[in-house]
């Protein structure tokens, strides 16, 4: 699809939109506050039968309206899954993570706050954004974005915000801001409030790595944390090296690697839960005294799942439930039924969900559904089979995977390697300790997932993606062209292996370049990359635009 074209299909799908909208009755429409955690695991409350957190607050939101049991977040990062949660769309279309230079303006141009906004809601952002984007004012009526400071090596890295004359934890501050926002909202337009709290991810820059409220120490005080479920020395065999050599082993050393930091991490973990659920109970308290508690939603959701220590890791960005699974809850006070969604629900469905409450209808081109129907209905169907999970940073510290999950099975491999392959059947291995990529009785499943995978990786692939043509190697010399746009190379990677496997997989066993800054549209082959004559090799590239995104790699090329 051209540029044009899908430019032309956004505009259409907002064009309906409003006319939608406009036709739509003229009902109250409700207030809408979304609620985001950072590193907040599907199971990180007490309502999902978990003794070690204190979430009454959470708790009651889950017992009076919809739990959603099986919540993925698409890409479990906290920087894409942001992405993905402002834009509705799939990591693998928006190609934003952390080393991108800014979000692409045309996946934000209907970044549901601003359609919110347009529509007539007064809407507002106090916590952590999460994505370099520089038009805030287009989004919010008032906002503040702010996050934990990662350049303070210690307590001040949540301790530095003020209240008056008094410095206070960011949990605190953001609930401050909260009860602000609701006192000095309008009265005569509904709002959507989006608190984006910092908490319960680790200050990963301090020796403590937790930090947390003095009136949550009560939480697990006389209690000892049993070990993490799958943590035994054969657990954390069973990972691949790149696994073990990346981040999520590093950061198990900062956290666990001692009886002492385990206890105190985990402690630390859902004390500042804790302090989030003091927050919530303060702002259904002033939606009370205000009058508008029977008219609010609330939409309670983690940004990514979290070890906190199975497998002997820590950290989140692996395609394991540990890492993909969050909680969310969606509490509508007019809807006095509760119960407990088994239907797989995805980060970029909340998007279209807010929209649908807010009698708004979303752009056709976002990826996600909304909930709305299996909050409202007894019986309703999502027709999602099959879901695309990916994390596609390119960072070398943490080792990018993609794959597919359903109701009972998962898939997935890593981009590096596609060779290291995992099967999972979710109904029989909840845990996914018994790996079945090499089980003859599992290889129709395996292949048909294999086949899906590939399916939904050309589904979501990014329209505006730098495409390479004409790439060729002359015996000295790689080349290939960029057609002239409005973007521009920045960088390039070159493979280079010794079969059609090897390279299939991404593995450059002969020459794998790296990443390599340059607008330079070819690159001499280094001297001391001998090739042999007589064998046949086989190369491939990818390159990098103005805004650090990775591209895609070509098909190969025989040398």
């Amino acid at each position: 699809m051209n540029k044009l074209l899908t430019l032309s299909i956004i505009g259409l799908s907002f064009l309906a939109c409003n006319k939608s909208t406009s036709s739509k009755t003229k009902e109250e429409k409700p207030n809408i506050i979304f609620i985001l955690t950072d590193d907040q695991r599907w199971d990180a409350l007490g309502y999902a039968g978990n003794d070690l957190a204190h979430t009454p607050e959470m708790d009651k939101l889950a017992k009076s309206g919809v739990f959603f049991k099986n919540t993925i977040a698409t890409t479990p990062i906290c920087a894409a899954s942001r992405a993905s949660i402002f834009s509705g769309l799939q990591e693998r279309t928006h190609n934003y993570s952390f080393s991108s230079k800014a979000m692409k303006d045309e996946y934000m141009e209907y970044a549901f706050p601003r359609v919110l906004k347009k529509s007539g809601y007064y809407t507002g952002l106090y916590g952590k954004f999460g994505v370099k984007y520089k038009k805030l004012d287009s989004l919010y009526n008032i906002h503040e974005n702010y996050d934990l400071r990662y350049d303070l090596k210690d307590r001040t890295s949540y301790y530095y915000k003020t209240l008056g004359n008094d410095t206070v934890h960011l949990t605190r501050y953001t609930g401050e801001k909260a009860l602000q926002f609701l006192e000095k909202a309008p009265t005569d337009k509904p709002f959507c409030l989006q608190l984006s709290f910092s908490a319960p991810h680790a200050s990963d820059n301090t020796l403590e790595q937790y930090f947390w409220q003095e009136e949550n120490n009560h939480v697990l005080e006389n209690v000892t944390v049993p070990d993490a479920n799958i943590s035994s020395d054969e657990d954390y065999n069973k990972l691949p090296q790149l696994v073990k050599d990346g981040f999520n082993r590093l950061r198990w050393y900062w956290r666990y690697d001692t009886l002492e930091k385990y206890q105190h991490s985990v402690k630390g973990y859902y004390r500042m839960l804790a302090g989030i659920d003091n927050e919530i109970a303060k702002i259904r308290s002033k939606l009370e005294e205000k009058g508008i508690a029977d008219n609010t939603i609330i939409v309670l959701m983690g940004d990514n799942g979290f070890f906190l220590g199975e497998r002997q890791i820590s950290g989140k960005w692996l395609m394991y439930d540990n890492s993909l699974k969050v909680p969310l809850i969606i509490y509508d006070p007019r809807n006095k039924e509760h119960k407990d969604v088994e239907a797989m629900a995805l980060n970029i469905d909340v998007p279209s969900t807010i929209l649908d409450y807010a009698n708004i209808q979303a752009p056709s081109t976002w990826h996600g559904k909304s909930l709305k129907p299996l909050v409202d209905k007894e019986s309703v169907s999502l027709d999602r089979d099959t879901i695309l999970i990916e994390h596609l940073w390119d960072f070398k510290n943490i080792a990018p995977s993609e794959g597919v999950r359903t109701k009972d099975w998962k898939y997935f491999r890593y981009v590096d390697n596609k060779s290291i392959e995992e099967l999972y059947n979710l109904k029989d291995d909840p845990r996914e300790t018994n790996n079945l990529v090499n089980n003859e009785q599992y290889q129709d499943i395996l292949n048909n997932l294999r086949t899906k995978c590939e399916d939904l990786i050309e589904k979501y692939k990014d329209p505006y993606a730098l495409t390479i043509n004409n790439n060729k190697f002359n015996g000295n010399t790689f080349r290939w062209h960029v057609p002239e746009g409005s973007q521009k190379q920045t960088a390039y990677q070159i493979l280079v292996a010794s079969s059609k496997e090897n390279i299939n997989n991404n593995i450059g066993d002969v020459w794998n370049s790296t990443k390599i800054q340059s607008t330079l549209k070819e690159a001499k082959k280094p001297s001391n990359l001998k090739l042999e004559q007589s064998k046949t090799y086989y190369w491939k590239m990818r390159i990098y635009d103005e805004l650090n995104r990775t591209g895609s790699y070509t098909s190969f090329q025989e040398i």
